[in-house]
């Protein structure tokens, strides 16, 4: 496994290598999509990503829950919380690795 993580910034790099934007232009595209996708899950939307997976935001209600130090039992509040459910294609090419 690597270390290494993708950035906003690795994103707008790569649209400026392979469609041939400006640099500034790549960032404000990579920001304008995110913004969108952000938006809709604000609003509780799903946003569906075809061969990626897609994203939900899921209402959690309240339970009671145990702290696992000292067994008291405490109150956990009702809360939204973000998922994700990689595609079939994303779980295949992710399993897959770099193998040939």
């Amino acid at each position: 496994m690597s270390d290494k993580t993708l950035t906003r910034m690795d994103l707008a790099e790569a649209v400026f290598r392979e469609v041939g934007l400006s640099r500034h232009e790549s960032a404000n595209l990579v920001e304008s999509v995110l913004g969108h996708v952000s938006d809709a899950l604000v609003r509780g939307e799903h946003v569906k990503i075809s061969s990626f997976g897609t994203f939900s935001v899921r209402e959690k209600n309240e339970r009671i829950g145990r702290n696992p130090k000292t067994g008291e039992e405490v109150a956990i509040t009702p809360r939204r919380v973000l998922s994700f459910r990689p595609s079939h294609l994303m779980k295949t090419r992710v399993a897959t690795g770099n193998k040939t």
